[in-house]
């Protein structure tokens, strides 16, 4: 059974239509990279599936449930994590508040709680699991920094962190790597790869290509909404439709 089954997603505002009749499938374990040109689709097809927009139609399975129209809470609940095509933190709170925060939706504890130490025991439990996430993404010696202290690189880790301190299953990466210099690039990729090491299937939608044939097992391509192609990165890279359409341009 795959871990995620995207059969004939269809997703319309008014007129336009941003998802086209697109069905796919992720297994566990699996890394999978989601690429097209600017407005192909991607960011929408990511708000779909995590419940942020319900399909026209069509139908999500996330270990073989059908999430469907469930509210993005209840998904993240199930392990289906989604980071931000914008670097999303409480700016005024520290990196250890930051993952903190991350953490009430496995613990079940309600947000204030979590920051406000109402709720002994599951607090406890979310401090234990926030150390451990600062510790795996290399962010302890930064926990007392305010997030918008942070440069962009540490600041995109951080986005990761609070995701892992969710315990997902299965990661969605929106444009982890975009304005990051050469450096900082090569860091994040280590560290998606690191998260991926751990047991998390990942779904990334990046334009560094750099990035996503470094990472990806298998890519797919959406153009105006469509499915253009599926297939290794060595295939996506030779498919004649997908040099015109996006990488003979980018």
């Amino acid at each position: 059974m795959a871990l995620l089954e995207v059969k004939g997603i269809t997703k319309r505002f008014g007129g336009l239509v941003a998802i086209d009749d697109v069905s796919y499938s992720v297994e566990k374990g699996e890394i999978r990279g989601l690429i097209g040109p600017n407005g192909a689709g991607k960011s929408v097809m990511f708000k779909t599936i995590c419940g942020f927009y319900r399909p026209t139609q069509g139908q999500i399975l996330y270990q073989g449930e059908d999430i469907t129209g469930r509210s993005a809470s209840a998904i993240a609940e199930r392990g289906l994590v989604r980071t931000f095509q914008e670097t999303t933190l409480f700016q005024e709170f520290t990196v250890y508040e930051n993952i903190l925060v991350g953490c009430h939706l496995r613990a079940r504890s309600n947000l204030f709680a979590a920051l406000f130490r109402t709720d002994r025991h599951k607090q406890k439990m979310a401090e234990a699991k926030t150390l451990e996430v600062l510790e795996f993404m290399g962010l302890a010696d930064r926990k007392d920094q305010l997030a918008l202290n942070l440069p962009l690189g540490s600041q995109r880790a951080l986005a990761v962190a609070i995701a892992l301190a969710a315990e997902p299953k299965l990661l969605l990466l929106d444009e982890p790597f975009a304005g990051m210099n050469p450096e900082e690039t090569s860091q994040m990729m280590r560290m998606v790869k690191k998260v991926h090491e751990s047991g998390v299937s990942i779904v990334l939608v990046e334009h560094d290509m750099k990035a996503v044939m470094g990472l990806c097992q298998t890519l797919m391509v959406l153009n105006f909404g469509q499915l253009l192609a599926e297939g290794s990165p060595e295939e996506i890279r030779a498919n004649e439709q997908v040099i015109e359409a996006y990488l003979g341009s980018a």
